[in-house]
């Protein structure tokens, strides 16, 4: 018995060391890949990609720039990880970008390309806020045929329009609310629409027959072909 019990606890032991030793290895291999986020703020983007690579970790930077009076223009303001936290590598990191101490004077990029104006954007720092297209053959295609703000005036962020040059014929949607809706299907589909009139609805005051809804609203551009929906009074 005594002999059992002796083989019994180095069985024991040994299985004991393992585990200590197996527990060891896992907490070595976790603290492994931790890594100390970096404080980002006020580098180019340039550099801080360089830092997080050498810890294996990504840059993210959020097309929002915000105006900053401490931090230059191009340089991060601020950043969603905060410095000194300790993470795991293969994380991402979100930055934003200081737009400088105030807004800038919006340069002319009406009838520049659509790439060049983006890059003129840039590099005086501004974003672009929203951008739009329509369908034109007066301009060619992928030129700026407006912007907002105008030329001179001072922003953060420039709105464009651009055209896409379809060389087929399209049309601006008109207000149809409130006319015949008989009388307008006719018209629209001798132009080359697809009219559907999709429902019928008692509306107090108004007579039978008349536009209360329509699909595209009025100003969207459309081509012959288009379907067009209709919802008339009853």
């Amino acid at each position: 018995m005594w002999g059992v019990g002796r083989v019994l606890l180095v069985g024991a032991a040994l299985v004991a060391t393992y585990l200590i030793f197996a527990v060891g290895a896992a907490r070595v291999a976790l603290r492994a890949r931790e890594v100390t986020i970096p404080d980002l703020k006020g580098l180019v983007l340039a550099t801080a990609q360089i830092r997080l690579a050498e810890l294996d970790l990504l840059l993210v930077v959020d097309e929002a720039r915000r105006l900053d009076a401490k931090i230059a223009a191009n340089h991060i303001v601020a950043q969603d990880v905060p410095p000194r936290t300790t993470t795991r590598r293969g994380r991402r990191v979100r930055v934003w970008v200081s737009a400088g101490a105030s807004a800038t004077t919006v340069p002319r990029v009406t009838g520049e390309s659509e790439r060049t104006a983006r890059l003129r954007l840039q590099q005086d720092g501004l974003d672009v806020a929203v951008l739009s297209e329509i369908r034109s053959n007066e301009q060619a295609a992928g030129l700026v045929v407006a912007q907002d703000p105008a030329p001179g005036a001072r922003s953060s962020r420039v709105s464009l329009l651009i055209n896409r040059g379809d060389r087929a014929a399209t049309y601006l949607m008109p207000d149809l609310i409130g006319s015949d809706g008989a009388r307008a299907a006719e018209v629209l589909r001798a132009a080359g629409f697809r009219v559907a009139v999709v429902g019928q609805h008692p509306y107090p005051g108004v007579p039978a027959g008349f536009v209360l809804q329509q699909s595209p609203q009025a100003g969207f551009q459309i081509a012959p072909g288009e379907p067009i929906s209709l919802e008339v009074s009853r």
